[in-house]
């Protein structure tokens, strides 16, 4: 299934039912009342979060949404049968704009969380309502009124634990399948990973982590430049950042301040998560070089963890000490709603 993180789609409630005009005929009733029944209530539009649901690909080819409309009223005062309801399931994390103003209308993060995105139209009153001591005979009922109908723009901004953050080719796609059953597209050339790829780590005692692999980012990805400027809102929702720096590098210094820099040009709170910095590829570098990159950026971020994606050294340590920082982070809903 492909990666959709954006999409278009109308919405409409449906109308309620018109209200009926009918008057009473039974034998041995001379004189029977109106006795029309009320137009039934148009169906409304709920959005709904499903949890396993990790993109918004099911809207490409269904873009209209239509609640069913009320039944009208009949005689014998019988209501006339409610529309049905339309619920419309999206992945959590997905935000919802008007997608005419921009404005957003709901950020749906909690699995089973809904929002009544339309109302349906209100019934018509049958002419059994309006009978008086002056007007006994009625000749007139409400019409159902219209249901509530809209354009929306859905944004999808992925929720995790952890996200991976790095230069292209710094060895993302490896480390998280390395510690997840997740298979992300690896290959020795930048840009291997287009979308962002999520993957369950598991630790001893049934710990788990969800874990994202957002897209490669390099200088420039805030104005749009490489992928970034389609990616850098999926950070927004991860609880705590581990930075993949590729240590055999030619500047890994460098490559982990550009996209520091980048991440604070596009919103100032993403480096002010909680993070920790993995130091890839050590098994093509000496030990000593280990240890001065290891000095040289601890000052830098949170715990520094020298790992080879490759082999697997070093990456239960990160593993124990991700979870740990994880403790002090609050839970994914509330992180996605702040």
């Amino acid at each position: 299934m492909n990666f959709i993180d954006q999409a278009e789609i109308d919405i409409a409630a449906g109308d309620g039912g018109a209200g009926c005009v009918s008057f009473r005929r039974e034998r041995f009733v001379p004189k029977g009342g109106p006795d029309g029944g009320d137009g039934g209530r148009g169906g409304d539009v709920v959005f709904r979060v499903k949890s396993g649901l990790n993109t918004l690909y099911h809207f490409r080819h269904k873009r209209i949404f239509k609640a069913g409309h009320g039944q009208a009223g009949r005689g014998k005062k019988q209501h006339g049968k409610d529309g049905r309801d339309i619920v419309v399931e999206v992945p959590p994390g997905t935000v919802i704009k008007d997608a005419g103003t921009g404005l957003v209308l709901a950020d749906l993060t909690v699995s089973g969380e809904e929002w009544l995105a339309a109302k349906g139209g209100k019934g018509g009153l049958g002419n059994s309502h309006f009978a008086t001591a002056v007007r006994q005979a009625p000749r007139y009922a409400q019409p159902g009124l219209p249901g509530e109908g809209r354009r929306l723009a859905l944004e999808l901004k992925l929720i995790a634990d952890i996200g991976l953050v790095g230069a292209p080719n710094a060895g993302k796609s490896t480390l998280l399948s390395r510690i997840s059953a997740a298979r992300p597209k690896i290959g020795a050339y930048p840009f291997t990973t287009l979308v962002p790829v999520l993957g369950v780590a598991s630790l001893t005692d049934g710990r788990t982590m969800v874990v994202a692999d957002i897209p490669g980012l390099i200088e420039g990805a805030h104005l749009g430049a490489g992928m970034g400027i389609d990616f850098l809102r999926h950070i927004e929702r991860t609880r705590a950042i581990l930075y993949v720096v590729d240590a055999s590098g030619q500047a890994p210094v460098k490559d982990f301040e550009t996209i520091r820099a980048e991440m604070e040009r596009y919103h100032e709170s993403l480096v002010k998560k909680p993070c920790s910095v993995a130091l890839n590829k050590i098994d093509l570098i000496d030990e000593d070089v280990i240890e001065r990159l290891r000095s040289e950026f601890s000052p830098l971020a949170g715990p520094v963890y020298p790992i080879s994606a490759l082999t697997g050294r070093g990456i239960e340590a990160m593993l124990e000490g991700l979870y740990a920082i994880l403790t002090g982070c609050p839970e994914t809903g509330q992180e996605a709603r702040n």
